[in-house]
């Protein structure tokens, strides 16, 4: 996904209205946040040359990179799970 891809997803309600609420009553989702700080490190560092990074972009990507990993993995599991109960049924 693209930086404006991602910018232009962020616009929309879906993105808006799922996922963890901030505790500072702005009605932000925590997600939504990541999301705007993953665009503004996109667009500052469009060609990904490692010295383009400060030194909290580092530790967001990594915290992104971990997020997506773990929910992959529960959806994989998820995934098997319906198959296995699939399989008993029949």
């Amino acid at each position: 996904m693209t930086s404006q891809e991602l910018e232009d997803w962020l616009k929309t309600n879906e993105s808006t209205s799922s996922g963890w609420s901030k505790d500072d009553g702005s009605g932000e989702t925590i997600g939504h946040e990541s999301g705007r700080h993953i665009v503004e490190i996109l667009k500052k560092n469009p060609d990904k040359v490692p010295s383009g990074y400060d030194e909290e972009d580092i530790p967001h990507m990594r915290k992104v990179v971990s997020y997506c990993k773990r929910h992959l993995a529960q959806e994989e599991k998820a995934k098997q799970d319906v198959e296995r109960m699939t399989l008993n049924i029949y």
